[in-house]
């Protein structure tokens, strides 16, 4: 099973970037700033989440169309897995999505049959969503077939249920994160997703131009749309902008939705709750 390296090359990449950072200024506003908020995934992985801490967490979206019935909610939450039945009991809101890292999160150095299981058992709690990492240790060793296998695997097992691959994109080059791309979607992820946010590499503009890249091309050929999540250590509202921008660049305007386009993000909401108001806000 081999791959092809990506079709742009770095400093491709870079100046194309330039031209998408340029119009990324004339979209921050109201109406963009709106979008990035409703393709939130509300995200709490600390160890010390409990259920009480997870259910007030949860309350918050909760309270959201109340505080403000102008505004679209998050898309969605995002815990553990042993949290998914608590959100599941807690969250009273329509079209929030619960979603629940699984597979050896955030590391997947566990055995394949305990990812797959691991995975089930988030859906039967409540997940309508799954987020695995690609199992690094045999991507980089030239070990893609066994990466596919597990991907399918996963998917086969949660059923109706979202799966969203992270490629951990920090620590992969150009050519990794396009052949890393296409191995995901071609496996069955239905979004493909940069980073856990657990390594000190995060998401990147620059990971993300490739992905999109990867999920055109498929598009392309098969007619079948694969979402797109960013992911780690996107905190700015000007940040999560250039993140939409890219993808309505690259993707275009029908991306620009929960369906197919999401932010992971904890501090992030707030700060576009702010951008959207004008007031301080620190509703999440």
């Amino acid at each position: 099973m081999t791959y092809e390296s990506c079709p742009l090359s770095i400093l491709d990449i870079m100046s194309e970037l330039e031209e998408i950072r340029e119009i990324a200024v004339k979209n921050r506003t109201a109406k963009m700033f709106e979008t990035a908020l409703s393709c939130i995934d509300l995200t709490t992985l600390n160890s010390t989440d409990t259920i009480r801490s997870v259910t007030e967490f949860t309350e918050k979206v909760n309270s959201f169309p109340a505080a403000f019935p102008e505004i679209r909610n998050v898309a969605a939450i995002c815990v553990y897995p042993n949290m998914a039945e608590t959100v599941r009991k807690t969250l009273n809101v329509p079209n929030v999505q619960i979603a629940a890292v699984a597979g050896g999160f955030p590391s997947s150095m566990t055995f394949n049959s305990v990812k797959v299981e691991e995975a089930k058992l988030a859906v039967a709690a409540g997940a309508d969503e799954i987020d695995i990492v690609m199992p690094l240790w045999a991507f980089l060793y030239g070990d893609f077939e066994t990466c596919s296998n597990e991907i399918s695997a996963i998917k086969n097992a949660i059923g109706n249920a979202h799966l969203k691959v992270i490629l951990e994109t920090g620590v992969l080059t150009v050519d990794q994160i396009w052949q890393a791309s296409i191995l995901a979607i071609e496996a069955g992820a239905d979004f493909i997703k940069t980073s856990t946010g657990k390594l000190p590499q995060a998401a990147s503009p620059e990971a993300a131009f490739v992905m999109c890249l990867a999920i055109k091309q498929h598009f392309e050929e098969t007619g079948k749309k694969i979402g797109f999540k960013a992911a780690g250590g996107i905190v700015t509202p000007e940040d999560a902008i250039l993140y939409l921008t890219i993808v309505q660049e690259i993707l275009g305007n029908d991306w620009l939705s929960p369906e197919l386009f999401r932010i992971g993000a904890s501090r992030l909401a707030n700060n576009l709750l702010e951008k959207i108001t004008g007031t301080a806000a620190k509703h999440f």
